[in-house]
């Protein structure tokens, strides 16, 4: 096993992982109702083809992760895990960015791929919203090397991260043919 890398302080974790998730949600939510009118030169839309990149490299390194706890290589499992959270925050930046220079984009599907677009985005959008103390505390635990709670909490954070990064690659190929 591992050494910790960071030392045990379970309440200032708490007070921090709450904040950091408190203000990323309200960022979120927040930002997506303000638009700017900015000519960047060049198509923002690109901002959603970076996103499901990185949504896209979040999902094969979670895969990657998973293979390689399971195979007993736990410093390979650590980097890629922690590569996963810097291209995920790197996602944070991107979807901000997406959301401030677009408008509304609707999907212009109909009948059952219309239904199954909406159940994707509903369930994308939900779990992505409750998911970041997960993974944060996970991140932590594995950082502490409390292996035990780091695995316990792994096992529900792992497959929720997994279906968000995976549904926001599929929310994208479904939505971007309408981009305007």
């Amino acid at each position: 096993m591992l050494a910790p890398v960071i030392k045990k302080n379970d309440k200032s974790a708490r007070l921090l992982i709450g904040v950091v998730s408190f203000v990323v949600f309200a960022a979120v939510v927040l930002l997506s109702r303000v638009k700017l009118e900015v000519d960047l030169g060049f198509d923002v839309h690109v901002f959603a083809k970076i996103n499901a990149i990185l949504n896209t490299a979040v999902t094969l390194l979670l895969a990657a992760g998973l293979v390689a706890v399971k195979m007993k290589r736990f410093n390979t499992h650590k980097n890629i895990m922690l590569t996963a959270m810097v291209f995920s925050a790197l996602f944070l930046v991107s979807y901000i960015c997406y959301h401030l220079f677009t408008g509304e984009t609707k999907f212009g599907g109909t009948g059952a791929i219309k239904t199954f677009y909406y159940f994707i985005l509903i369930t994308h959008i939900f779990l992505a919203a409750v998911i970041l103390p997960f993974i944060l505390f996970t991140v932590y635990r594995g950082l502490t090397a409390e292996f035990p709670q780091h695995k316990k909490i792994a096992r529900i954070t792992w497959p929720i991260w997994f279906y968000v990064a995976a549904t926001g690659v599929i929310v994208y190929l479904m939505i971007s043919p309408y981009y305007v």
